[in-house]
């Protein structure tokens, strides 16, 4: 009879915030597999957990080692997977395994606890509702700049994570992006010096510029916008330009704003720009 494979919520950051149930698992598999087994050795020494680790499970050797895993649960063997900190896969690795134990057949049994989006989320006083998680923001400056120009006409409460070597960068392009919209810094969640700081992004940036650093784990909460209404259509959409046009602004400036006010897309308001200065 095939085991079991069982994705193990870790703490985010305090480490009594992990289930009952949770410390039971971990007790009870045959192994773990860990991100990375010095972070998760704290966690079993705290509560006297002595299950043997099988191997590291980190991001590069995912699909190496995710075969010789699912060949463990095939004879039987009960896995728990864990991250460093907080859910697997949830911008950490794990995903691999958890694929190819389902494709196999082994039964994946979630145990859930911690997770740093949903825990900023609930606590920022942004609505929870409808919300949706990006991950970890892109390196490059220019892709993330690309990001929150789609999050233009986002009417649900966006969650993303940051470093915080990128934050105050970051912080720029959001402000510059969307500078009226709401948002949320959490930092440092469930740790002695977790902190909420609210407001636009240019006021967030300040408090923080004032300071001089910014240490610890970053979750970047953006409220939403309003709901547009109709697009421009091509008629009003010409005249908008012409007068823009009028005005001297440059073809970055006026493709911005018949996308931010016209409500147009990205390739649309850019064509019709260059098309007019042809």
């Amino acid at each position: 009879m095939a085991g079991r494979l069982y994705v193990v919520a870790l703490p985010i950051g305090n480490l009594a915030d992990i289930t009952l149930r949770a410390l039971e698992t971990l007790r009870s598999v045959d192994f773990i597999v860990a991100e990375d087994t010095r972070m998760t050795r704290r966690i079993l020494d705290r509560y006297e957990i002595r299950t043997p680790f099988h191997s590291s499970f980190y991001q590069g050797v995912e699909d190496e080692r995710a075969e010789e895993l699912v060949s463990l649960l095939r004879e039987g063997k009960n896995l728990a997977l864990v991250s460093d900190a907080g859910t697997p896969l949830v911008s950490d690795p794990g995903f691999p395994l958890v694929r190819a134990a389902v494709l196999a057949g082994v039964a994946v049994e979630p145990v859930p606890g911690a997770t740093a989006a949903v825990a900023g989320l609930v606590a920022s006083g942004l609505p929870a509702d409808r919300f949706c998680f990006d991950g970890a923001l892109p390196r490059k400056r220019s892709h993330r700049a690309e990001f929150f120009s789609g999050l233009v006409h986002e009417t649900r409460t966006t969650v993303v994570y940051e470093s915080p070597h990128r934050l105050f960068e970051t912080l720029e392009i959001l402000a510059d992006s969307l500078p009226q919209r709401r948002i949320v810094l959490a930092r440092e969640l469930t740790k002695l010096h977790e902190e909420f700081l609210r407001g636009t992004a240019a006021e967030v940036l300040n408090v923080l510029r004032a300071r001089g650093e910014v240490r610890g784990e970053c979750v970047l909460i953006i409220g939403g916008g309003a709901p547009r209404d109709a697009d421009m259509d091509e008629e009003a959409a010409q005249s908008v330009l012409s007068a823009l046009e009028a005005e001297g602004l440059s073809k970055a400036a006026m493709q911005r704003i018949l996308q931010v006010v016209g409500g147009l897309p990205r390739n649309r308001a850019y064509t019709l720009v260059h098309r007019s200065s042809d």
